[in-house]
């Protein structure tokens, strides 16, 4: 019989990038799973079918998508959309149903904060994204003390990130000097007065977190006036759109990254690793057309890699036996260790820090993956 397994995606609206890769991240890793025979489960094998349905960026939708997979595709497994949101939306649908919600796209920590029994997470939580970002910063400048933030006034996810960075600054002895919100409706001359305030006085390490196209708006604004700043985090330089659309000004930009190949763990030697190696999933997302895959795509397909070992230790497709699977497992895969707290949480991926260099994106933290030495100043 058919294994069912069904996700919102964003195809359309405004994280239509990363749900693209998200649905070839997981329908990449079916069809992997069914060229090698099926999901195990016990002694038997069964095929894998991904449904999906395109929540046009929208939280309403990914809700009403998950109880519809649910209820009219009865479908057996849920894999949740990309952004918090939108994760939150759908975990409450699933929550309802007392249904398992394997989530690969919300970085928000708030959603194990919720006592929802029915939630499993795969990411790095964004209170976690660039707790590298300040260390980095005193390799190269010791006395480095100033920190400006700027983000979305909307949403979890920026608001999480500023919270790791203020707790950063905070141990590590920086100041915050400039700490600004815009909202979603935010238009060019503001934008620009937010650069203005920056240039006047710039600090050492200047965030940037809202949406992605925001984003890119403000470090396209930034790098016309390229004031001297040491290092430079804007949240979507993590992915291969911010240098398509930056081209030579991506220069020097620091992004996260949830995964990055050149970081990833070997099968071999290491005892508890389980799937394929990172080689094998970019191919496998190069069949799928995506020869430049971003971590979106790679989580993802991680999703499917810890819902097959989970079914292959508990021997069984249902959520309680899966959900009790992974809070006992602690393995490692292309992805990197998979482990979780009691409230679902992943606790044991670091982030990764990335930096733009002659068109490339450079792993510089943490020191163990670090391909090279953040390059400052910025400017």
């Amino acid at each position: 019989m058919t294994v069912k397994i069904g996700i919102p995606v964003s195809l359309t609206g405004q994280f239509s990038l990363q749900g693209r890769q998200t649905l070839a991240g997981i329908q990449a890793w079916a069809a992997d799973v069914n060229r090698s025979g099926g999901l195990r489960i016990g002694q038997h094998a069964s095929p894998v079918a991904i449904l999906w349905r395109d929540d046009a960026s929208r939280a309403a939708n990914a809700r009403e998508i998950t109880a519809r997979l649910i209820d009219d595709d009865h479908a057996g497994i849920i894999i949740g959309p990309y952004s918090a949101a939108l994760t939150r939306a759908a975990a409450q649908a699933a929550q309802a149903r007392c249904r398992l919600l394997w989530n690969q796209g919300g970085a928000s920590p708030a959603l194990y904060r919720q006592g929802n029994p029915w939630i499993v997470g795969i990411l790095t939580p964004a209170d976690q994204y660039l707790t590298g970002l300040l260390p980095a910063v005193r390799e190269i400048r010791p006395a480095a003390s100033t920190v400006a933030i700027i983000r979305a006034a909307a949403g979890e996810f920026p608001r999480e990130i500023a919270a790791g960075v203020q707790q950063s600054a905070h141990e590590l002895g920086f100041r915050i000097t400039l700490s600004r919100q815009f909202n979603p409706q935010t238009l060019d001359h503001e934008f620009a007065q937010i650069i203005r305030e920056i240039c006047q006085s710039p600090p050492e390490v200047l965030v940037i977190a809202g949406r992605f196209q925001q984003d890119l708006r403000l470090a396209e604004l930034l790098a016309q006036s390229a004031p001297r700043i040491t290092a430079v985090a804007v949240i979507a330089a993590g992915v291969d759109a911010f240098r398509e659309r930056l081209d030579a000004n991506a220069e020097n930009f620091i992004g996260p990254s949830q995964w990055e190949p050149a970081a990833q763990p070997q099968p071999q030697p290491a005892k508890d690793y389980y799937g394929p190696s990172a080689a094998q999933v970019q191919e496998s997302l190069r069949r799928a057309g995506y020869p430049a895959a971003d971590y979106p795509a790679a989580q993802a397909y991680a999703a499917g890699v810890i819902i097959q070992r989970c079914a292959q230790e508990s021997g069984s497709r249902q959520d309680a036996a899966l959900r009790q699977a992974a809070a006992t497992l602690n393995f490692t895969t292309f992805y990197g260790p998979f482990r979780i707290d009691p409230a679902g949480r992943p606790n044991a991926k670091p982030a990764l820090l990335t930096q733009w260099r002659n068109h490339r994106k450079t792993i510089i933290w943490p020191p163990q993956h670090r391909q090279q030495t953040l390059t400052g100043p910025w400017r």
